[in-house]
């Protein structure tokens, strides 16, 4: 036999609560075709990859509505040749009622430049180009847990109490992260402002919500860190794809031409499992509904949510759409346009249409590079 997946109970109540009557079949070698087509898709948009430690199976349910009997099947997603190879499926209540809870608030200014040589890619395409260069900074910093600097190898519940049992009591209990960027400044690796003609650029400013979850089972630093990274570099990229598209499907013509434009990415919110600490994430838009909120999550779990346990993880602030003819502005000064009321827990996307010269901006740079020197020393 293959491997052994132990499965939260409440999966399988929603799996014998499906209605499957009336409804086409798929066949096995479709659904096999369909993994490797899923994973091909969703690896574009990620910017971030598996690591060799990881197993790089997926799991397939063949469920019959009539006997509400479940044959679990995997997938070796690196091998596009692979069959279907069988698996046990287990329940077991209350699993993920331990697991840890992971937060982190992420503040983040993001500049794209929109350079004339790529006018010809989308806004989509060269966005995800300059979020490539930042999640670099995101994988290679340093992560404070609770305040303070471990080893990755370390156990993450190292210190925390016991209960008389021995075992950790770590129901409940979350972690706050925060996430210093690293900035070289040895004679190695000099750092020199790049001169780029530009057609326009992005910005990408504000306050990043991120929860990621681990198995309380002997975790590591490491695992957490991993988690924490993949979860804020997921909700940047998913945040901006989302706008995109709306942009796409709400485009306004007479605006097209508009010097600057404001948008607010969508707001995270958060759903919990029943039975579990576990929470599931959607986003919205500032105009949607509490509502229409509850519809996306039962659209998507095929069950009622109750609008009193939704959350919002980001206030809703007020966003500044304003245009400029004055094409001689300089990107040193487009803060002083921006508006008074500071958003402090949105993120805004600023695309600013000027065509000039992107210059770093080096006194900045060295004043946080010294600040983080002398954290590390």
């Amino acid at each position: 036999m293959g491997r052994t997946y132990i499965v939260e109970e409440t999966v399988g109540q929603y799996l014998s609560n499906i209605n499957l009557q009336g409804k086409a079949f798929v066949s096995g070698l479709l659904i096999g075709q369909l993994v490797f087509a899923v994973e091909k898709s969703v690896n574009k948009k990620r910017l971030w990859n598996f690591t060799e430690e990881e197993v790089s199976e997926r799991v397939i349910l063949h469920f019959c509505s009539s006997t509400k009997k479940i044959f679990c099947r995997t997938y070796d997603i690196h091998d596009p040749k692979s069959s279907a190879k069988p698996a046990d499926w287990k329940y077991q209540n209350g699993l993920s009622a331990s697991w840890l809870s992971l937060e982190c608030t992420v503040y983040i200014n993001i500049h794209v430049p929109l350079s004339t040589t790529s006018v010809s890619y989308t806004l989509e395409k060269n966005t995800k180009n300059g979020l490539a260069r930042w999640a670099k900074q995101i994988e290679n910093g340093i992560y404070l847990i609770n305040g303070q600097v471990k080893d990755e190898d370390c156990d993450l519940l190292e210190g925390q109490k016991k209960s008389s049992r021995g075992n950790t009591q770590a129901a409940n209990h979350s972690f706050d992260i925060r996430v210093l960027t690293q900035l070289l400044l040895n004679s190695d690796h000099r750092s020199t402002a790049m001169v780029q003609i530009c057609s326009g650029s992005v910005n990408l400013k504000g306050a990043v919500k991120c929860r990621a979850y681990i198995h309380s089972n002997k975790p590591k630093v490491k695992d957490a860190v991993q988690a924490m990274k993949r979860d804020i570099l997921n909700t940047v990229a998913d945040r901006c794809e989302i706008l995109f598209e709306d942009l796409l499907l709400n485009e306004i013509p007479e605006k097209k031409d508009s010097e600057k434009e404001f948008h607010i990415l969508p707001h995270r919110v958060f759903v919990p499992i029943p039975g579990s600490t576990v929470m599931l994430c959607d986003y919205k838009f500032g105009d949607e509904s509490a509502e229409e909120i509850r519809d996306h999550f039962l659209e998507m779990l095929d069950r009622m949510i109750q609008i009193e346990d939704l959350e919002i993880a980001e206030e809703i602030n007020t966003a500044c759409i304003s245009s400029s003819m004055d094409t001689e502005a300089s990107l040193d000064n487009t803060d002083d346009e921006q508006p008074k009321q500071p958003i402090k827990t949105t993120i805004v996307l600023k695309i600013q249409q000027n065509i000039g010269v992107i210059a770093a901006f080096a006194v900045a740079a060295l004043a946080a590079g010294i600040s983080f020197h002398y954290f590390s020393d």
